[in-house]
């Protein structure tokens, strides 16, 4: 799966144009490294997003191509 739709459907960010401008400009990083939207994401990789002077760092748990809201915390785990 794409790291951009992976965004979105965990919910870790809201809508995947807004995931898509994050991995433009450098704020998402795979693995330690910056990301692009199209990197494809697996079980057990690590995110990293800057949301301003916040950092969110969660490990994939599950990877879905659909989720209810209420299950998306499911796929992964906050680090």
């Amino acid at each position: 799966m794409r790291l951009d739709k992976y965004l979105k459907v965990s919910r870790l960010i809201v809508r995947r144009t807004v995931a898509n401008e994050a991995c433009d400009a450098g704020r998402v990083l795979l693995n330690g490294k910056a990301a692009r939207a199209s990197s494809p994401v697996k079980v057990g990789d690590i995110i990293e997003i800057q949301f301003g002077t916040k950092n969110v760092k969660a490990e994939i748990l599950q990877i879905k191509d659909t989720v209810r809201k209420e299950e998306a915390e499911s796929l992964f785990r906050y680090l």
